[in-house]
Formats: C-alpha cells, structure tokens, sequence
C-alpha cells in the first residue's frame, strides 16, 4: 500500500495570492475610473464659460463624464468576455 503526500496547503494559498493580486488590480481600475469623473467634474465647476463661449461647462463635464462611463463599462465588458474565469 502506497501513500502519497500532497501539499494541498501550497495549491490554497496560489490561488488565494493570484486571486488577491486580481482584487487589487480592479480597485485600481476603479479608482483611477473614479479620480478621473472627479477631475472632469471638478474642472467643469472651477472653469467658467467666458463671454466669448470659450471655456468649460457644466453640460461639457457631464457629458465627458458620461464618455468616461461608456468606455469604462465597454473596456470591463470586454475584459470579462475574454476571461475564462468563471468566478468573473
């Protein structure tokens, strides 16, 4: 009778450092998505639109802020359609 010993231990903690690795990178997506809405929002109320209808409005950041978002969910519907992760 034959015994054999598998480090069961080794193959959890893999898979827990990549699934880790995988969260972070997400947040980072997402904070940088978040900072950049920020930014254009901010600017929008700090720039004012001249007499001369130069300048950056409201309308202008809402609407760039709404790009942002289209791109950011395109970009993450793409990423997830070529995971072959089921957990995604």
């Amino acid at each position: 009778m034959t015994t054999s010993t598998t480090d069961h231990n080794h193959l959890t903690s893999d898979s827990r450092a990549v699934a880790s690795r995988d969260g972070d990178r997400r947040l980072t997506r997402e904070t940088v998505y978040v900072l950049s809405v920020l930014g254009v929002l901010i600017a929008s109320l700090v720039v004012d639109v001249n007499d001369d209808g130069q300048g950056f409005s409201a309308y202008q950041g809402w609407f760039l802020a709404t790009l942002l978002t289209i791109g950011y969910l395109i970009s993450r519907g793409l990423a997830k359609s070529g995971s072959h992760d089921d957990t995604r």
